[in-house]
């Protein structure tokens, strides 16, 4: 039986990691973990929810995804925010449903391409949510904000049915957690995997 490579895909503040936390059955999936330059927020601490690297690991840890959130903004008085998946992370996973947590688009293609050049399409589903965000997201976003630019970043990180387009995406399931609105279909997989577990 596959395993569900399920995507997260949304704006920031949009719920993706408010269902992965709340929503998802304790054990049932794998949250996949970035690796990034930025520097830690209130709250966090190495491995939660982040790697905390310097640049110097991402031109030589072998990567899955590979993400430069802040290079419209950067200037070289600021670091870059480099994120991404290390692949140790995901072999040493593998056999796991697994869940990822991300804004855009072609950050998911990154993963399932990366996937298929080593044929693990072949154990794994791809499924797509994409979390509508609430109509202050973005203020929502701005009091989290603690770095140069940080509002702005979020602001330009879209994930827009043009996003799922050019990334050759398409949408499984849609859902609103800020709105307490789960897509029934996507609670009826989560059922059948903890079934087959």
């Amino acid at each position: 039986m596959k395993k569900t490579l399920l995507f997260c895909l949304g704006e920031s503040c949009s719920g993706k990691s408010y269902f992965i936390k709340n929503t998802l059955p304790d054990g049932l999936f794998y949250n996949l973990r970035s690796a990034t330059t930025r520097p830690m927020r209130q709250g966090e601490s190495e491995g939660n929810p982040y790697f905390f690297r310097n640049e110097d690991f991402f031109l030589t840890e072998p990567m899955c995804t590979r993400l430069w959130v802040n290079q419209q903004f950067w200037t070289p008085d600021i670091p870059k925010w480099l994120y991404g998946v290390p692949e140790f992370e995901v072999m040493n996973n593998l056999g796991q449903n697994l869940v990822y947590d991300v804004i855009q688009p072609k950050y998911a293609r990154q993963l399932i391409d990366w996937f298929e050049k080593r044929g693990l399409h072949r154990e794994y589903n791809y499924k797509v949510a994409y979390f509508l965000a609430s109509e202050n997201n973005l203020d929502v976003a701005a009091k989290r904000a603690n770095m140069p630019n940080d509002t702005d970043v979020r602001r330009t990180n879209t994930c827009t049915p043009y996003d799922f387009l050019a990334a050759g995406l398409d949408i499984d399931y849609l859902l609103k957690p800020m709105d307490n609105m789960y897509n029934p279909r996507l609670t009826a997989h989560i059922k059948r995997l903890q079934k087959q577990k």
